[in-house]
């Protein structure tokens, strides 16, 4: 039986991303397990291969994270915890290599615009990588001297590069949100501030989503979340995907869910779990 300590969390990237990074700040302890793409890491859960498995969902500068809210509701699996990453740019060389020696950079292809001050100030040309993390990998095994990789330092701590330069993003608010899930629900009061997220589609009658949120607002429950997203491949299912603050058991969110539910044909809640202390008050 996997214990609570050593329990492995799945993520999307080589070990060494930001998502790694993600599971390290969440769960220190546990193993991380590396997948490909985001459908294999709720794979490596279902197959039991991974216990947990961290998603990222949003970021501050390019928005949501494509597909995620799509495979949210159909994975069967429930939020426990979120994580917010700073996305600190690092440039990292083979060990022995100073900045003069590094010409050219390969990193994932978002995050190059992210550094671009820097490379053109010193005159590194770039080429866009399929993952960072695993450019770093590339780098450290057989990797020219004039390259090297952006990354996250926890990249080149485990791959055995030498940090050149850090903080190098041109914007000091690059943040991504992370969602932590497990295959089982957690409804208790962990904190004092809690998170709902629920999914939900509403009925086809006239302004349906204009009275299913004024129950919200009457109550005064702080909704800091609401995207669409068409479901099936229609133009007329749409699907909403919703944070609030607060617990379903607390009296004014239980009344402003139970309000929903009458302009709704699906309701689910997809976790109930505590704000993370660097996530800013009323967001």
């Amino acid at each position: 039986m996997t214990t609570k300590s050593s329990r492995r969390i799945a993520f999307q990237g080589a070990l060494g991303a930001y998502s790694h990074e993600a599971c390290l700040q969440a769960r220190p302890d546990a193993t991380p397990i590396p997948c490909e793409t985001f459908e294999d890491v709720l794979r490596a859960v279902r197959e039991d291969r991974a216990d947990l498995a961290m998603l990222p969902v949003e970021n501050t500068i390019y928005g949501r994270v494509a597909d995620i809210h799509r495979l949210l509701p159909e994975s069967g699996m429930h939020i426990i915890a979120e994580a917010f990453v700073r996305v600190r740019i690092c440039l990292m060389a083979r060990p022995g290599v100073t900045l003069d020696d590094v010409k050219h950079v390969r990193a994932h292809l978002v995050l190059l615009p992210q550094a671009r001050r820097f490379l053109e100030q010193n005159g590194i040309t770039s080429e866009p990588a399929a993952d960072s993390a695993g450019a770093a990998a590339e780098l450290a095994k057989d990797g020219p001297r004039h390259e090297g990789v952006l990354a996250s330092s926890v990249a080149a701590e485990i791959h055995g590069l030498e940090v050149l330069a850090e903080g190098i993003e041109d914007l000091d608010h690059n943040t991504t949100r992370f969602l932590l899930m497990a295959p089982d629900i957690d409804l208790s009061r962990r904190s004092e501030r809690m998170l709902t997220t629920f999914v939900f589609e509403v009925r086809n009658i006239p302004a349906a989503l204009y009275k299913a949120m004024g129950g919200f607002a009457t109550n005064g429950v702080n909704m800091t979340k609401l995207e669409s997203y068409m479901v099936g491949g229609s133009f007329t299912a749409t699907q909403f995907y919703a944070d609030i603050e607060g617990h379903p058991e607390d009296a004014h969110v239980k009344r402003a869910l139970d309000e929903l539910g009458y302009f709704t044909n699906m309701l689910e809640v997809l976790g109930v779990y505590p704000a993370h202390p660097d996530r800013p008050s009323g967001s």
